[in-house]
């Protein structure tokens, strides 16, 4: 017997579509259920390692489907994300296929020629989750309602199609225009789709829910669709994939709870914001540890007011490292003598040189000079890393005592060699005294590493580092007590039919 699919779509972008698909897949889980997570087509350059359906090594899947399929306890897997997009720059995009990257398209070159195949994969994928599992909850794409899309919107209307998927339309009260934002998609859905509506969720809500309700009895009159829960505003600390959830240039980064250290006794660390930013969610956990203030700069800010400084993942390493030579950051970075950590992408950029350049960028340069900070240098080639990382981490350099399993994972194209005096980290990269890179993701979930750089930006400082004991839920969990405390999840399962 199939499963039934209930898809989770949304008015807009951003409106907590991930957030409220991950609270169901644990809430669901709780209730004794098989949950399976799903997206047809996914566009994102924070993305992670998981085992290929086929049980041919590993591939990619958006990090929300990661996040999801960890919150249902089950083995995250590229059946749960089988399109995924990730952007290069100049309107091409690399598209991966359960998993494995299979070409470089711009938008009219992937329609035209791509997207049929897309969509068969996406079938198939959603075909095999549903037959082993009790519910498969799929999490649409921007907005269900945009109309010139309708005709090949592979992650709502179709996945609303094949996948017979009931629908619980999600809205964001927060910019205003909740109901009209609702009415309006309502209005706009395809009329086969209209009556798979079970519901609408509305996110973000601040203040007092009575002051609501007449709204609520408006729009359930107007439409005849339910309005099964309306949720507070609240951060369960769930990683994003979408740069637009990235606090504003300058704003501090946070992570579910703010703590209590006061600034004087914080210390800063500077990110500069790539413009083809990846893997941003390598972030989170210094964001969340207690006096670590983490600020995603502009690429001309200075560095005044900064003890430490990460060079995150990115999708395009060269033509990045040209933007940060254009905006002037090398020259702001080579007056700062703090802690340096380079991510992947970010490692890439702290080495000495670039090489078969044209492969990646889209400048058509073929040898580029990096940032000089580390004696390595990269080779580019087609070959694609992807895969999980699970080592017994030696520290070197700025990162020195770090010691202990560390796991994480790659995806990366290029290989980089050590050519002058440093210290090899385990796990692939390279440190000295002051500057440490590597190619895992994932370093900072791991205690050992993110202490080691703490301490060494809190002795930049010349500040004492406080010591506090923070007891932090698990954020599937809260994820899950957000949904299932303001969704009527009984009456939801009720009209999917569990």
């Amino acid at each position: 017997m199939t499963a039934p699919t209930l898809l989770v779509a949304g008015t807009a972008s951003h409106v907590g579509k991930s957030t409220v698909a991950a609270g169901l897949c644990r809430a669901f889980t709780r209730h004794g259920l098989e949950v399976a997570p799903f997206k047809a087509q996914n566009m994102s350059n924070n993305a992670r390692a998981v085992a290929r359906a086929d049980g041919d090594g590993f591939g990619e899947i958006g990090v929300s489907q990661y996040v999801q399929a960890r919150a249902a306890g089950v083995s995250p897997a590229t059946d749960h994300n089988p399109v995924l997009l990730k952007p290069h720059g100049n309107g091409v995009s690399q598209l991966v296929v359960q998993g494995r990257a299979v070409g470089e398209h711009s938008a009219s070159d992937y329609y035209a020629t791509h997207w049929s195949d897309a969509k068969d994969a996406a079938i198939a994928s959603h075909a095999r989750l549903a037959a082993s599992s009790d519910v498969v909850v799929a999490e649409g794409a921007g907005s269900i309602a945009e109309i010139n899309l309708h005709h090949r919107d592979l992650a709502n209307v179709e996945t609303a199609r094949f996948a017979d998927a009931s629908i619980l339309l999600v809205a964001d009260i927060e910019r205003g225009g909740v109901f009209a934002s609702l009415v309006g998609t309502l209005e706009l859905l395809p009329e086969d789709l209209r009556d798979r509506v079970v519901g609408a969720v509305i996110t973000k809500f601040r203040g007092d829910q009575t002051i609501l309700e007449p709204g609520l009895d408006a729009f359930e009159e107007r439409t005849g669709v339910p309005v099964l829960g309306v949720l507070p505003y609240d951060d369960p600390g769930l990683p994003e994939e979408d740069s637009l959830s990235l606090p504003s240039e300058g704003d501090k980064a946070t992570l579910g709870d703010d703590d209590d250290i006061a600034d004087e006794d914080a210390v800063t660390v500077g990110v500069p914001r790539l413009p083809r930013i990846s893997n941003f969610a390598d972030l989170d956990p210094l964001a969340s540890m207690p006096g670590v203030r983490v600020r995603y700069l502009p690429l001309d800010a200075p560095l005044d007011n900064i003890d430490g400084v990460v060079l995150p993942g990115s999708k395009n390493t060269v033509d990045d490292l040209l933007a940060l030579r254009d905006a002037g950051f090398d020259d702001e970075l080579a007056s700062f003598d703090g802690p340096i950590v380079g991510l992947c992408g970010g490692y890439q950029l702290l080495g000495e040189r670039i090489e078969n350049a044209e492969v990646e960028s889209t400048q058509g340069v073929s040898t580029v000079d990096a940032l000089g900070y580390l004696p390595v240098v990269t080779k580019f080639s087609t070959e694609k890393r992807v895969e999980p990382v699970s080592v017994e981490f030696e520290g070197a350099g700025l990162l020195s005592g770090a010691t202990g399993r560390v796991d994480g994972y790659e995806i990366h194209m290029g290989r980089s060699r050590v050519v002058g005096d440093a210290d090899a980290i385990s796990g692939g990269g390279a440190a000295t005294n002051r500057v440490a890179g590597t190619y895992i993701h994932d370093l900072f979930a791991n205690e050992s590493p993110r202490e080691t750089f703490v301490d060494a930006v809190y002795q930049y400082a010349g500040r004492h580092r406080p010591t506090i004991e923070t007891e932090r839920t698990d954020p599937y969990e809260r994820a899950a007590n957000l949904v299932a405390s303001n969704v009527d999840i009984e009456g939801l399962l009720d009209s999917v039919g569990l």
